[in-house]
């Protein structure tokens, strides 16, 4: 069983939910960002999903937006990525997964991209703007070198498209709980339940849910009708709110992910 299977396993076993924290590979530096991650595997997180700073993020929010930017800034690069997870590797056995766009993908060409961040140490490429129709050679890549393939249902993705994304996925299906960007929410949808009731028809792998949870409420929630919890802009607000202090910042980021992880916990 992989990393990313286990987790889903061991947290179903416990009768939780999974927490799959996002951050911005790099966000603000490299070397603040290793200990960012470092924070992020003594807590209570069972899955890290790290963005791969990108000039165009269509997908996300300003605060998100704003955390690739000064990852670019600082001199992240795709081979810096790689060199993150493998200095994450260094002191973390979690499964960790990519938030990327396609043309990251495809520049250095899709078979060489995946089998590269496999050999770092990648456990799944979530790819947020690569359509169903045009991800057949992604998808063989991702078989061949045994990378999971995570894929992304929407609120307006009809059931019959539904269960052709669901059937090309591995690793589990990214559920956006909301049209638009990522970015903290005050509220979450009201017909949530049903949206991952009608996902789950379809599914034989975990559903697990993001977009705009970010309070310990929200994770309960979620927590009760997903098998993961998807928590990104609340913690890069953690770091975006102390920039000129590292210790405040991983201070922070710490505090704030003892009270959402504890969200998921009892939650079956």
């Amino acid at each position: 069983m992989n990393r990313l299977d286990k987790a889903f396993s061991d947290a179903a076993s416990a009768r939780r939910a999974c927490f799959i924290a996002y951050v911005c590979a790099g966000d603000p530096d490299f070397r603040t960002s290793v200990e960012v991650c470092r924070r992020l595997h003594t807590s209570d997180v069972d899955i890290i999903e790290l963005g791969v700073p990108f000039s165009d993020p269509l997908a996300d929010g300003v605060p998100n937006q704003l955390a690739a930017q000064r990852a670019l800034e600082s001199g992240m690069t795709r081979q810096k990525v790689t060199e993150l997870v493998a200095d994450l590797r260094e002191f973390s056995d979690k499964p960790v997964i990519l938030y990327t766009y396609y043309n990251l993908v495809f520049s250095p060409g899709v078979e060489n991209y995946v089998r590269e961040m496999k050999e770092h140490g990648v456990d799944g490429l979530l790819v947020l703007d690569l359509p169903h129709e045009e991800a057949d050679e992604f998808v063989a890549a991702c078989e061949k070198y045994d990378i999971a393939n995570i894929r992304i249902v929407a609120p307006t993705t009809l059931p019959e498209r539904i269960a052709k994304i669901v059937a090309a996925a591995t690793g589990f299906i990214y559920y956006v709980s909301r049209e638009g960007v990522t970015g903290e929410r005050e509220t979450l949808v009201n017909d949530l339940a049903e949206s991952v009731a009608e996902v789950k028809t379809h599914a034989s792998i975990p559903v697990a849910v993001g977009f705009g949870i970010s309070s310990a409420d929200h994770v309960r929630t979620v927590a009760s009708i997903a098998d993961g919890v998807v928590v990104g802009s609340a913690l890069v607000s953690c770091i975006t709110n102390n920039l000129g202090d590292r210790e405040a910042m991983l201070d922070a980021l710490t505090d704030k992910l003892r009270v959402l992880c504890e969200g998921v916990e009892n939650s079956r």
